[in-house]
């Protein structure tokens, strides 16, 4: 019978001792892993055009993508962008499964590629955890147990001030480290909820988050279909599954050994075996243990692969259904316009509104004016000089409360009377258009409504 990953250590919660896997695909994932941690503990601590790369800043409302500074005006590109992942995710389910909880899921390539791989390091294999786990307290397990732990909160420190790298900038964090406590009490504290969050799932929740905490997972019902790529055990050629017996050859028999070593190296502890099951993540690791048996029995590799139903159930061979062209095509739409705001998004936001409560007044015969307050923010990370106009050179612009330097990430206020003559007057209604110039280039434009009364009325 196989032999199950699972120990029941404290009432209510099986704790797994999956083996440690190995073989080609679990090379690819680790070299993808490294890449991918990479960037995660990069990008708070480069910089581009003076600003880290990603930057998710709440409290102050500053948000920076790649050098690109975005405001809370800039929230719909906000909502575009959580659309086009939601869409991507989705399209990529259809057609991969659950491929990114195995491969690029953060949780996953900490739990397998950081703290699993330091505890194989520390206190061996699967065997050797159990045993080690079930003696009694000595001066061995005391040793691998602090080492481990100790190393498990050294890493967890470490990623929570990446984490808040991300959220309040690395120079904040800097600050919050080098400075004496008493004047980042708040950080210091936020430092260490963090450490310990980390800490707990990653030495005791574990693959919990991946088979009940994470929705993705409940979505691979709904978002699956037959033509969807998954880790799958081909029934058709493993069963009936039996074990090698060198004398009396059962030429019946399937090609599945029933070594069990699919399920010891899962890290959700399913058996693969038995269909498709939310809790696969779509890791491998059974794909590389069921070759390196199928190789040692000269059989062929590939009984546990990537498969679709159609190709488990019928033999059909894998083809991209019409559902993920219509998800594809949407998602290209999306693309398209959410790359065109972006385009067309310039580095200075101005609004001009109406002074409210007031109306139009007439200065003499010959000329109206209307009273207007307007907001400029600037989205750079440089301190500008501009020019506020009127985009109509007829027109005439009187300040009561003027500015022409926008410092950098912050915003100006102005107060003007906009004058027009009245014989350019022609309805009670009309546009009135501006202009904000920057080094004699328009970098934005704003547009409001002009009252007054015709001089043919």
């Amino acid at each position: 019978m196989p032999q199950n990953n699972k120990n029941k250590e404290s009432k209510g919660r099986d704790f797994l001792y999956p083996k440690k896997p190995s073989g080609r695909l679990y090379t690819y994932r680790k070299w993808v892993s490294y890449v991918l941690l990479l960037l995660l503990f990069s990008c708070p601590f480069l910089k581009l055009n003076g600003e880290q790369w990603v930057l998710l800043n709440f409290i102050e409302r500053k948000f920076v993508f790649f050098g690109l500074i975005f405001t809370p005006q800039d929230f719909y590109l906000f909502a575009l962008a959580m659309l086009i992942f939601i869409i991507f995710i989705v399209c990529f389910t259809v057609v991969l499964g659950r491929l990114w909880c195995g491969w690029a899921c953060p949780q996953t390539i900490f739990m397998e590629m950081v703290f699993r791989r330091i505890e194989f390091w520390i206190e061996g294999d699967n065997q050797k955890q159990r045993k080690l786990n079930a003696q009694p307290w000595n001066r061995e397990k005391i040793f691998k147990k602090s080492a481990k732990h100790f190393i498990f909160l050294v890493i967890s420190f470490a990623i929570a001030n990446t984490f808040l790298a991300y959220l309040i900038g690395s120079e904040k964090l800097f600050s919050i480290i080098t400075e004496p406590v008493r004047q980042h009490v708040s950080g210091f504290i936020s430092i260490w909820i963090f450490t310990i969050l980390f800490y707990v799932v990653f030495a005791y929740v574990r693959e919990v988050v991946c088979t009940v905490i994470c929705p993705y997972g409940r979505l691979q019902g709904v978002l699956l279909d037959n033509q969807s790529l998954i880790v799958a055990y081909d029934v058709n050629r493993g069963e009936p599954r039996g074990k090698i017996q060198k004398q009396n050859v059962d030429e019946t028999k399937g090609d599945c050994v029933d070594c069990g070593l699919c399920v010891q190296v899962c890290p959700t502890g399913i058996d693969i075996r038995k269909g498709t099951q939310l809790e696969c993540v779509n890791c491998t690791a059974c794909i590389d243990a069921c070759d390196e048996v199928m190789l040692k029995i000269n059989k062929p590799e590939r009984l546990i692969g990537f498969y679709n139903q159609d190709y488990i159930s019928q033999q059909k061979p894998f083809k991209i259904g019409a559902k993920a062209y219509g998800y594809a095509a949407v998602l290209l739409v999306v693309l398209m316009v959410f790359s065109s705001l972006i385009y067309k998004r310039s580095s200075i936001e101005t609004t001009v509104l109406r002074a409210s409560g007031t109306l139009y007044q007439n200065r003499g015969t010959n000329q109206t004016s209307n009273l207007y307050n307007a907001e400029l923010i600037n989205k750079t990370n440089k301190t500008v000089k501009f020019e506020f106009r009127a985009k109509d050179q007829h027109d005439k612009i009187e300040f009561i409360q003027a500015a022409n330097v926008l410092p950098k990430d912050g915003s100006a206020q102005i107060t003007f009377f906009l004058i027009r003559n009245n014989n350019q007057i022609k309805e009670y209604k009309s546009d009135a258009e501006f202009e904000v110039v920057v080094d004699g280039k328009v970098l934005s434009q704003a547009s409001t409504s002009f009252f007054a009364q015709p001089d043919n009325q």
